[in-house]
């Protein structure tokens, strides 16, 4: 049974570090948390839930962070495999690609300092541009 378990453990720990690893399963976790972290400043901007400072920063903080790692988990080993919907026109224009990410990172850092719902609106749409600019040229579509 120790062997069993200490089988079943190695190959648990191998497979999450080949997932880690992996730059697929990387950027796909991160876009994921974009994801997740826009949705309840969405919530916010439609008037389903209050302004909330905190709400607002995390998704900016997970922007930021995320804009920061990106550009590097697309190299050219990585254009197929693990149900990517990157396009190949990533690794095509990768100097556009990579700007958008700078740009993301950018208009992010500068949003930290919405402050009430007035300024949410002025400024997060700019951020979200470029989640947007990213879908439309680099994202197979739905």
């Amino acid at each position: 049974m120790l062997k069993f378990l200490c089988c079943s453990l190695i190959a648990v720990s191998a497979a999450a570090l080949a997932a880690e690893q992996n730059p697929i399963e990387k950027r796909k976790y991160i876009l994921k948390g974009f994801g997740d972290a826009t949705k309840p400043v969405v919530a916010i901007l439609k008037g389903e839930a209050p302004f909330d400072k905190a709400t607002v920063d995390n998704a900016l903080k997970t922007y930021i962070a995320g804009a920061h790692d990106l550009p590097a988990l697309f190299p050219d080993d990585s254009k197929t495999g693990f149900k990517t919907e990157a396009l190949p026109a990533i690794w095509e224009n990768k100097a556009k690609f990579e700007a958008i990410y700078v740009k993301l990172g950018t208009d992010a850092q500068n949003a930290l300092e919405i402050a009430d719902l007035g300024s949410l609106r002025a400024q997060f749409p700019k951020v979200l541009g470029n989640c947007k600019a990213c879908h439309d040229d680099f994202r197979k579509k739905e």
